[in-house]
């Protein structure tokens, strides 16, 4: 487990390249397609995934209907763009309580994935949906919060 200082050192701004994955309710609103192209041209981040996150509105009939439309607009947008990127399914429901993880191919890749990485050099996690995957992996495999900013 970090020490504090470890992990407000761990959030300083990065310099140089960083490694990083986006967890993202694409179909949900418009500001996501506009995050996931920045992420993909921009000159310093290495996106080693996208993974579609779940919502549930008027626009998606359950959270895993949200879930499944996002990964299909992922997947256009990257299309549109000429894009290549790995993209992962998340969760098809919202955490059931704050201990119970929800599995999931983006989960799982989350918590592979970041077993690669370290405090001195972490995977930078952008999550701008609702942060089931992310927390399923934390509760999966809860080392991994030493690895990921």
């Amino acid at each position: 487990m970090l020490s504090e200082e470890q992990r407000i050192k761990m959030l300083k701004v990065p310099e140089g390249y960083i490694d990083m994955v986006l967890d993202t309710d694409a179909y949900n609103e418009i500001d996501d397609q506009f995050a996931i192209s920045y992420a993909m041209k921009a000159e310093k981040l290495n996106v080693k995934a996208i993974y579609a996150a779940p919502f549930f509105n008027d626009r998606s009939s359950s959270p895993a209907d949200g879930m499944e439309k996002s990964y299909r607009e992922i997947l256009k947008l990257l299309d549109l763009a000429k894009l290549s990127a790995v993209v992962f399914r998340g969760s098809d429901r919202y955490l059931p309580d704050e201990k119970t993880p929800v599995s999931s191919p983006a989960a799982e890749d989350l918590v592979k994935r970041a077993m690669d990485y370290t405090p001195e050099k972490p995977l930078y996690v952008v999550a701008i949906g609702a942060i089931t995957n992310i927390a399923s992996a934390l509760l999966i495999k809860p080392e991994i919060a030493d690895r990921i900013v």
